[in-house]
């Protein structure tokens, strides 16, 4: 009885592992066009957030004072 519990333990570690990277890779697999929509979703975000630091080091230049020019 003591052998069947020690295979257990001993073959829970890479079960649940394999059950964790299959449950993993069922949740990344979509179709194309879910794909392609998340990818233009995914371009405007990140457009945004490039217009957004501009906007951020623009304030960041005219906020900070110039040396003075000799």
């Amino acid at each position: 009885m003591s052998s069947v519990l020690y295979s257990l333990a001993l073959l829970a570690c890479p079960v649940g592992m394999g059950l964790m990277m299959f449950m993993m890779m069922r949740g990344q697999s979509r179709s194309p066009a879910d794909q392609a929509e998340s990818g233009s979703a995914d371009r405007s975000d990140v457009d945004a957030l490039r217009a957004e630091i501009e906007a951020l080091k623009a304030e960041r230049t005219a906020d900070t004072p110039q040396p003075p020019r000799p």
